[in-house]
């Protein structure tokens, strides 16, 4: 006789379940490297425009483009607060699908354990019943060869 599980389909929906949070933590931690990238560019083109500023101021240029560099300077710096808080949001994300994942993997363990716990009850009572045939063969055996 074979082991079935009757509550295999919710195992395997567990399973499942535990799969999907796998790739929403690895989606979430995708779009934090992703952020923390954006934000590195962003410092970046600022030092380069920082170093174009004093440029700018060495070469004596025009006090419009001087202007114009330190307002694209103060874009970035508004680009680089945003993306900041957008990093954070990423790191909470990250963080709420972490535990979700764990609870998923809670789940699941349980549900293996119910079916780890089933299966061990149907192969003790599988053991126990071949044993009472192999008990009842012996005894019709002696009962035979004692007439």
């Amino acid at each position: 006789m074979k082991f079935h599980y009757a509550f295999q389909k919710i195992v395997d929906l567990k399973s499942n379940e535990k799969t999907q949070a796998e790739w929403m933590l690895s989606s979430a931690i995708g779009k934090l490297q992703a952020e923390e990238k954006s934000l590195s560019d962003l410092f970046e083109m600022r030092e380069q425009m920082y170093e174009a500023l004093q440029n700018a101021a060495k070469t004596s240029a025009p006090v419009a483009e001087i202007r114009n560099i330190q307002a694209y300077v103060e874009h970035l710096e508004s680009c680089i607060a945003k993306k900041r808080d957008d990093i954070r949001l990423a790191h909470v994300n990250v963080n709420k699908k972490q535990e979700q994942l764990n609870e998923r993997m809670l789940d699941e363990k349980v549900w293996l354990k119910a079916r780890d716990k089933s299966k061990e009850k149907f192969r003790h009572e599988s053991l126990l019943r071949e044993q009472n045939e192999l008990d009842e063969m012996a005894t019709v055996r002696f009962a035979i060869n004692a007439r």
